[in-house]
């Protein structure tokens, strides 16, 4: 594929991501105070990562993750965990299948997940320690198994993509 339609592919499945995160296609997500929804932008980021590779995957990653940073309530650098999210799925794709890089492009992804999710409910919504790893328990269960649905969803969706010819086998 070359960096033309690659790009351009980044750039449609990021957008695509960020259309999966809309609440009518996003599940509402209710457990006690905490408030989410289950979505899965993440399958157009593994699928780009898949079939375009590390840096694309990270391209798709930083434009999918731009409405959940800017628009709904929540982390604002959600974008960069997206992009590590990409970058990660686009190097384990090059030995493993696209739904076993997915998953193991989260484990990469969850510890700046954790990081970053304690500062902000810490340190900006001055939420208590106790608090903060209830919810952070809360959402890195909701994360891992939007990415688990995610990556399998996208494992089949690239063998469809690749067989259907859009793009050449890499």
């Amino acid at each position: 594929m070359n960096k033309i339609k690659a790009l351009m592919l980044a750039a449609i499945l990021g957008a695509l991501a960020n259309i999966l995160a809309f609440p009518p296609i996003a599940i509402p997500l209710s457990v006690g105070s905490f408030e989410s929804s289950i979505h899965f932008s993440q399958v157009p980021i593994f699928i780009c990562g898949a079939l375009a590779g590390p840096f694309y995957g990270m391209i798709a990653g930083t434009i999918g993750g731009l409405f959940m940073a800017t628009y709904l309530p929540g982390i604002p650098f959600i974008f960069i965990g997206l992009a590590i999210l990409g970058l990660a799925n686009g190097f384990f794709t090059k030995k493993l299948r696209p739904g076993l890089s997915g998953i193991m492009a989260w484990c990469v992804q969850a510890p700046y997940v954790v990081v970053t999710d304690y500062i902000w409910f810490t340190m900006f919504l001055n939420r208590t320690t106790t608090a903060t790893w209830i919810i952070l328990s809360t959402i890195m269960i909701k994360l891992t198994i939007e990415a688990v649905i995610s990556a399998v969803l996208a494992d089949i969706l690239v063998n469809y993509i690749k067989k259907a010819g859009f793009v050449s086998k890499r």
